[in-house]
């Protein structure tokens, strides 16, 4: 599957959750399926947890994000002491 194609996958509507990016034709958030793969479920966990989910919507969750930070320039934070 092409990053395009994975890409349509993701979809920003603000009469959806905000206008957050979901997973098309959910209502299960990018950054939510970041989160649950972040604190150590697997991808075949949350499908199992959700039905209709496929492992091409994890796949453009990831690449969404990836996208989306490629070019954000980072300032690190040094805390001084007091």
């Amino acid at each position: 599957m092409t990053d395009k194609e994975l890409l349509q996958r993701i979809t920003c509507d603000p009469a959806i959750m905000v206008g957050k990016p979901v997973v098309q034709g959910t209502r299960l958030t990018v950054d939510y399926l970041l989160n649950l793969l972040a604190h150590g479920s697997t991808v075949d966990e949350i499908l199992a947890e959700y039905d209709g989910l496929q492992r091409e919507d994890i796949q453009a969750a990831l690449l969404f994000a990836s996208r989306c930070l490629a070019n954000t320039a980072f300032m690190p934070l040094v805390a001084e002491p007091a």
